[in-house]
């Protein structure tokens, strides 16, 4: 009875488990949309009001304010579009969360300081929830429903297709970051 019990649990746990992985690239395609869509509707914002930014940035002693200004809001417009169509993911949710870290460090220092001693602070502060789904999609990836996936299945084909007719075989030897 206690072996039936055990084998019946472990079915249930690897059909749940299955279940769920058929959820990852539906909820990173949701996270890249939704964020994609902020940080660009931040971006697009920022460019339309560069002189109020660079202002700003120069209020906060962010260096070469007229240089960081508009850099950061096409950095936000065009990594918002990148991290819609799943492009470049990886990279654009690094240099997002960066953008997000120096935000934090300029605009709202005592929400970093208090990430352990006041927690509440530092989540509800504006750049949480940005960085939160730029180390999300750092991390994740963009998931099967992205151009980086169609790009990383067409240049394995390619490789494949080379090396069946004698080409060259290099391999970089990372595993497959997108499923």
């Amino acid at each position: 009875m206690t072996n039936k019990m055990i084998a019946f649990g472990h079915n249930a746990y690897v059909r749940f488990r299955v279940g769920t992985f058929f959820l990852r690239s539906p909820l990173l395609l949701l996270l890249r949309l939704y964020w994609g869509w902020q940080f660009a509707q931040s971006g697009w914002g920022k460019l339309h009001r560069l002189p109020q930014v660079t202002e700003y940035f120069a209020s906060l002693r962010i260096p070469f304010p007229g240089v960081n200004a508009p850099f950061v809001a096409g950095l936000e417009y065009v990594g918002g579009l990148l991290l819609i169509i799943g492009l470049f993911s990886r990279v654009t949710g690094l240099l997002l969360a960066v953008d997000m870290i120096v935000a934090y460090l300029a605009a709202d220092q005592e929400a970093l300081h208090s990430i352990f001693s006041d927690p509440g602070k530092f989540y509800n502060a504006d750049p949480y929830t940005f960085l939160f789904a730029s180390l999300f999609i750092l991390i994740f990836g963009p998931g099967k429903f992205a151009l980086d996936y169609f790009l990383q299945r067409h240049m394995e084909h390619s490789y494949h297709m080379s090396a069946a007719h004698g080409g060259t075989r290099i391999r970089s030897g990372f595993p497959d970051m997108y499923t």
